[in-house]
């Protein structure tokens, strides 16, 4: 997928020299990114590479030990910054969909409208109704989660994180935790995102879908960023050898294959 503009885009998001540790084990070993609007980028790298915990520092979930995020311009990473006003503009998807049990699917969708960003209920469940109605899903308004397939309570908790309107969506392995026959539909509903002009960070294991949406791909191996590019490039053409090391171990002449979870 091309980008045409998007490099012209102001950076909705910065990351500067980042690092965190984890007790001894330095996990991010100084993370420069840039994300520009409307850009959807893939980062890939087998497990322990540092993807969660990027994700997790441009959230600010996790504080960092050292550098600077900043969301479009402004400096989060500055102690005296409100967290919950940054998460607002922030959203964020996980691979265990993290829904509020006691609260039915209207309820997931509208919590942070309503609470967070003091939208009036019937404003908030008309908008939260609109979205569902988009993905299918409006007749499960009134179901709990625990009624809904593993599916269905991923898209809902991506509509959850859209309904704010957000700057910045941050997808975390969201499929894998869901059985094979399920990852279709929530790829999709990323994709009509996307195509929407959503602005995307995603940690992924799924190649192709990595190399038919993203923009950018990122690679990470050992906290840091080994190499970048867009798909067409980095997945057919790696320029490193760590690169070509870690995706030689998914594919097959002629064909990319996803990684495993």
């Amino acid at each position: 997928m091309t980008s045409p503009g998007t490099e012209l885009e102001p950076a909705v998001l910065s990351m500067r020299g980042i690092h965190k540790s984890f007790g001894d084990v330095e996990v991010l070993r100084g993370i420069d990114l840039d994300v520009r609007r409307h850009e959807v980028v893939a980062l890939i790298g087998a497990s322990g590479s540092g993807k969660s915990t990027l994700l997790r520092t441009a959230n600010l979930l996790e504080t960092i030990d050292d550098g600077q995020v900043f969301l479009s311009g402004t400096d989060i990473s500055d102690p005296r910054v409100k967290l919950d006003a940054v998460r607002a503009r922030i959203g964020v998807v996980f691979q265990h969909y993290n829904l509020f049990p006691h609260l039915s699917v209207l309820g997931n969708v509208t919590l942070a409208s309503r609470t967070v960003h003091r939208r009036g209920k019937a404003a908030a469940e008309k908008h939260a109704l609109e979205l569902l109605d988009q993905i299918g899903l409006a007749d499960k308004a009134r179901e709990f989660p625990d009624r809904l397939s593993g599916g269905q309570q991923q898209r809902v908790a991506i509509v959850r994180a859209i309904a704010t309107d957000p700057e910045l969506l941050l997808l975390d392995e969201i499929t894998s935790a869901l059985d094979p026959e399920l990852v279709g539909e929530v790829l999709e509903l990323v994709r009509t995102l996307a195509q929407g002009g959503s602005t995307i960070v995603m940690a992924t294991h799924e190649m192709a879908f990595a190399r038919d949406v993203a923009h950018r791909v990122v690679f990470l191996d050992g906290g840091l960023i080994v190499e970048q590019g867009s798909p067409e490039q980095l997945l057919g053409h790696p320029e490193q050898e760590r690169t070509r090391e870690f995706l030689a171990r998914f594919t097959t002449p002629g064909r990319t294959q996803q990684l495993p979870a």
